[in-house]
């Protein structure tokens, strides 16, 4: 496994190669409290283009910031920094890596060539409308994962029309027909309402990443 170091503000974050490999790059992100997986996973052996797993800020090898602030965007912009230095690439999102696989999509909707959203840790976040603020002070702590992160964004809202709003952004921009694909089972609200959009479709694992491939 190689492993490069991107820069985001202050953080490093790590984006390691697990294979290397002949087309357009498979970017992993990983879920809530995970670090990167250290080998291609099963699933994603078929893809035979270069498979590539992004760090979180916070989670496995990237920095862990002093005081915590996290929050889906954050996650959003790292991601965007690995897309940035791959250039095109299918995305395939584990849990919380789903939801920013999600965004990304609608972000930068002609350089993802499709979005895989997985199950997994932090899939469902928190609440989908303003709540009462909490606030915390936690030991310092600067080991992987961060327990801000833990914390923080397993709370952060995810409101179902700021989710839909993504897969139109990414209709409307990828030119392709169902840029979005979701193998999970679990429905939190704001995935329940994506999967209700046009242009997503649910599909088997093997089917995404065959339809990907080859667009």
């Amino acid at each position: 496994m190689n492993t490069v170091f991107l820069t985001h503000n202050k953080i490093r974050l790590a984006l390691h190669e697990l294979r290397n490999g002949s087309g357009r790059p498979l970017l992993l992100l990983h879920g809530l409290g995970e670090p990167s997986t250290a080998r291609v996973p099963s699933w994603a052996t078929p893809w035979t283009g270069p498979i590539h797993a992004l760090d979180f800020t916070g989670h496995g090898a990237s920095t862990v910031p002093p005081g915590g602030g996290y929050g889906a965007e954050l996650l959003l912009a790292d991601a965007d920094i690995a897309l940035g230095a791959l250039g095109e690439a299918t995305v395939a999102g584990r849990g919380l890596g789903a939801y920013i696989a999600l965004m990304l999509a609608g972000a930068r909707p002609q350089r993802v060539r499709g979005a895989i959203l997985l199950d997994g840790p932090g899939l469902a976040g928190g609440a989908v409308g303003p709540t009462s603020q909490s606030f915390v002070n936690l030991a310092r702590s600067m080991t992987s994962p961060d327990q801000y992160a833990l914390l923080e964004l397993s709370h952060d809202l995810r409101p179902p029309d700021y989710a839909t709003q993504f897969v139109r952004l990414a209709v409307q921009g990828s030119g392709l027909d169902e840029p979005i694909a979701v193998t999970g089972i679990v429905r939190p609200p704001w995935l329940a309402a994506v999967v209700d959009e046009v242009g997503v479709v649910t599909a088997t694992i093997d089917e995404a990443l065959a339809t990907f491939a080859a667009v």
